[in-house]
């Protein structure tokens, strides 16, 4: 597996495209000392929550070594861990910041994916939250979703947090080549582009083309899923509308909490 502090200095994530307390997060999670406290066993596979400390710096995280991926019949085995990663990455180049920070490191059970953990908004009413046409981040979130093909945005996946921002998790089923996006927000489907959104993708296909982003998503993905990507991002541009679902794909995943 790749060291990511490693990358960040060839090219990955540059460091003057890194807000301090980020910067200073993935550093953290990247060496830091992880403390296994417990599981999330309602996740699919093996999701624990951690504890990582570094020079008196502490937080929580989760971490899903790649020997607790459970096979899948559509995703090869093994690359859930690299596929979070590779949404990160995404999620930073088009100024989202949908995604916590995330790494791969080695950890108590082997090589994983290491993600911030995110506190919730306990006052937010998720389900409503997911129904909303009126909040932009969350439209956002939904072409965010497109662009990585996202098959799995459950309501659960959404983490909106105190001071108004959204977060959204778990983007290890994403990256395929096919499409395969399965969502809880459809309620924008055909509907224009915002004018934010479309910026946004006009320079996600720039930085696809070549650059820090293309050569970190090449230690994750394969040439035909980056390309893949790539011509998601085009399509979009040249329609200018939110994706429909699939004729051929179940379009909500279940359940769809």
């Amino acid at each position: 597996m790749p060291d990511n502090a490693a990358a960040r200095g060839s090219g990955a994530f540059p460091g003057d495209d890194l807000p301090e307390g980020e910067r200073e997060a993935l550093e953290l999670l990247e060496r830091g000392t992880l403390t296994v406290e417990g599981r999330l066993v309602d996740a699919s596979n093996a999701t624990l929550f951690c504890t990582v400390k570094s020079h008196g710096t502490a937080a929580h995280c989760v971490y899903k070594p790649v020997a607790g991926e459970r096979p899948l019949w559509d995703f090869p085995h093994g690359t859930l861990a690299g596929r979070e990663v590779a949404a990160y990455a995404v999620s930073r180049a088009g100024g989202w910041n949908f995604v916590p920070p995330t790494v791969m490191r080695d950890g108590p059970y082997g090589p994983g994916m290491c993600q911030l953990w995110i506190d919730l908004d306990e006052a937010v009413d998720l389900i409503g939250l997911a129904r909303r046409t009126d909040y932009l981040p969350l439209r956002e979130l939904a072409v965010f979703d497109a662009v990585i093909n996202n098959a799995d945005r459950k309501i659960g996946h959404l983490l909106p947090v105190p001071d108004g921002h959204l977060y959204g998790c778990d983007h290890g089923v994403c990256f395929a080549e096919e499409y395969k996006l399965r969502t809880v927000l459809w309620q924008w489907r055909g509907k224009p582009l915002p004018d934010r959104a479309v910026e946004t993708l006009r320079r996600l296909s720039a930085a696809l083309g070549g650059g820090w982003l293309a050569e970190d998503l090449a230690r994750h993905l394969t040439r035909a899923e980056i390309a893949a990507t790539a011509a998601r991002v085009d399509l979009m541009l040249a329609s200018r509308v939110h994706p429909f679902p699939s004729e051929d794909w179940p379009s909500v995943p279940w359940p769809p909490y």
